[in-house]
């Protein structure tokens, strides 16, 4: 029951996280284009990669409260999803497409540099 508890509070601090990003991401760059949920997506990617490098030295406890909770908060593929159909439904095709190419590549770049980045500090 502690780790679910653990767990759940990474998900709501994840969730607050999202929220902040995304409002700055909005604020800074407008609404053209869905700035926000490819902020969190990018950094959501990255950290994760970094955590999964640091896990041999986490509890299991602390890498669930880290990966599903945290993370799992603070990511959206649901809003990805929800933006690149209303682009389609639009008839706005290159924002769409845009859309999932700049968020498949920045995230697999993100993720990638997040392992590169967790090796040089733990090891591994």
């Amino acid at each position: 029951m502690t780790r679910f508890l653990w767990i759940c509070a990474g998900g709501a601090a994840g969730t607050g996280a999202r929220y902040l990003l995304s409002g700055w991401a909005l604020a800074r760059w407008g609404s053209g284009y869905p700035w926000g949920t490819l902020a969190v997506n990018v950094v959501g990617s990255f950290l994760l990669g970094l955590v999964v490098q640091a896990a041999p030295l986490l509890s299991p406890t602390l890498r669930l409260s880290l990966t599903t909770g945290l993370m799992g908060g603070f990511t959206t593929y649901s809003a990805f999803n929800q933006e690149t159909i209303h682009y389609m439904q639009n008839g706005s095709w290159p924002v769409a497409m845009a859309n999932v190419s700049g968020t498949l590549i920045g995230c697999l770049l993100a993720g990638c540099a997040g392992i590169l980045v967790g090796r040089w500090i733990f090891g591994g």
